[in-house]
């Protein structure tokens, strides 16, 4: 066997048979003949099974080793990232933009696609932001469904750790305050911080008075700003006019924020601005507050 100085990928169709793969590479000068390939198959009884997709050779391979990989569908994973913080709106258009995965959900209702995963809650939050490869041909729902299955293990995994004195009371709640906390910082050290801000307000009865949970109430009408009338305007999502939690997470939290809401640092602090910067001022009262946002935001 011939190989090229660099990988070689080659792509088995539906339906193709081994002769039709022997050829294919005899013809692109990986093999000198086509022969050898199924001829040892046959001897063997074996290359019955092969499996579509696209593979790799790094190297020279024995037509029996082929043969194996063949059979096992051992084929070029193809990868897809989601980040933490996005929503289930913007999931369902990255998959939708991937030309090697096959397009099942279109013109598919949430209630249609609850019923597809057997969950019960609306699904926003409920997939586990990470890498996730596989192999051309699968389906968008498949892979929805092993996200969604990874953050179900994830956040039992941590509720169950949690600290005892929390306010928390349910691992929906968890993930729900978790997908706050992801979209108020990106920073690993702060999310324990704010967790705590949080936990305290709640505690105390006051509101959680989050930006974040106000564009996600807005919805498509958000144009980058949040204007005085947004924080005015009630939607179910708008916890500067309703008390509690909003009625769903607002985007997939990660690891990270799940185990801060969890554990939350002890803290006194009620209130945090931006500084501008990434980081965030944190403070136990009105008047302190009012101070740092006068310092930071307004540049007093």
């Amino acid at each position: 066997m011939r190989l090229p100085a660099r990988p070689y990928e080659f792509t088995v169709n539906s339906g193709s048979g081994l002769k039709a793969v022997a050829r294919q590479l005899t013809n692109d000068g990986v093999f000198a003949e086509p022969e050898s390939l199924w001829i040892v198959a046959r001897l063997l009884g074996r290359g019955q099974g092969i499996k579509a997709g696209t593979y790799r050779l790094d190297g020279p391979t024995t037509p029996l080793d082929l043969i194996d990989k063949l059979e096992r569908g051992d084929v070029v994973l193809e990868e897809m990232l989601f980040v933490e913080g996005t929503t289930l709106r913007q999931w369902l258009a990255e998959l939708a933009s991937q030309p090697k995965i096959r397009q099942t959900l279109a013109g598919r209702s949430e209630t249609d696609l609850r019923a597809m995963l057997g969950e019960t809650d609306p699904l926003e939050g409920w997939f586990f932001p990470d890498k996730y490869r596989y192999a051309p041909g699968t389906t968008d729902l498949d892979i929805l469904r092993r996200a969604h299955l990874e953050m179900k293990k994830k956040l039992a995994e941590a509720w169950a750790a949690r600290d005892p004195g929390i306010v928390l009371t349910t691992p929906y709640q968890a993930l729900t305050m978790a997908s706050i906390v992801e979209k108020e910082t990106g920073q690993g050290a702060e999310r324990p911080m704010i967790a705590s801000v949080f936990e305290n307000r709640l505690r105390r009865g006051m509101r959680l008075q989050t930006d974040p949970t106000v564009i996600y109430g807005l919805g498509e009408r958000y144009d980058g700003t949040i204007h005085k009338r947004d924080l005015l305007e009630d939607t179910p999502w708008n916890t500067y006019t309703r008390d509690g939690l909003p009625p769903t997470p607002i985007a997939m939290p990660g690891a990270a924020s799940i185990r801060a809401v969890l554990h939350p640092a002890s803290t006194p602090y009620l209130y945090f601005v931006s500084r501008g910067d990434g980081t965030h001022e944190f403070s136990a009262s009105l008047e302190e507050h009012n101070r740092a946002v006068a310092k930071y935001q307004l540049g007093k």
